[in-house]
């Protein structure tokens, strides 16, 4: 079956910003019908999620973080995060942000798909990874980073999502992940470290 019905096809494009983290651009498109319509959207370099499963002896936990984000004014709880970097491999990408920010090592991980955040005005894709068998050490936040790492039994976490105390999208859908292994659904094939 083909798509061209609904294809769109780049006539144009102005770039609107280029900042240290972001690339904006807007496009002028040709939809299917043969109008034009413009298109305006970030370029991102994209990044990673991780969800750290933490044995305990009361039981199985995951590791959040709280961290405010100022788009909102408010802070979020969110799985740990962040922009890969030009050229990074995701699994490396995943190993850095879960040690810099939570002080976290795992012995054992998984890659369990991608994400898109935001299809409508960015590039942004969100590699999603599970890690297990932790080992506490010391993070090593940015200079410009603040956050609090805190643990929490699945059941919470299910809980703030379904009361709204949880909105990032990210961890939304990560908690559907977590959810969907746990009850043996979406199985994950797990690589350990050497």
């Amino acid at each position: 079956m083909s798509d061209e019905h609904l294809i769109e096809h780049r006539v144009s494009q102005q770039e609107l910003l280029r900042g240290h983290f972001l690339h904006a651009f807007r496009d002028t498109v040709r939809l299917p019908n043969q109008s034009l319509a413009t298109r305006e959207y970030v370029v991102h370099p994209g990044a990673v999620m991780v969800i750290p499963l933490l044995d305990t002896p009361a039981g199985l936990q995951v590791v959040l973080e709280r961290q405010y984000r100022y788009p909102f004014a408010q802070v979020m709880i969110e799985f740990p995060a962040g922009k890969r970097d030009a050229g990074e491999d995701g699994w490396l990408c995943a190993q850095r942000e879960l040690w810099e920010e939570t002080g976290y090592t795992a012995r054992q991980w998984a890659r369990a798909g991608v994400l898109h955040p935001v299809i409508a005005y960015s590039t942004e894709v969100i590699e999603i990874w599970f890690a297990k068998d932790l080992s506490l050490g010391t993070r090593q936040l940015d200079a410009e980073e603040f956050l609090d790492v805190f643990t929490a039994t699945p059941s919470d976490l299910m809980t703030w999502c379904r009361e709204g105390q949880v909105t990032d999208a990210k961890t939304l859908t990560g908690a559907l992940w977590l959810q969907n292994m746990l009850a043996g659904d979406w199985p994950l094939t797990w690589q350990t470290l050497a």
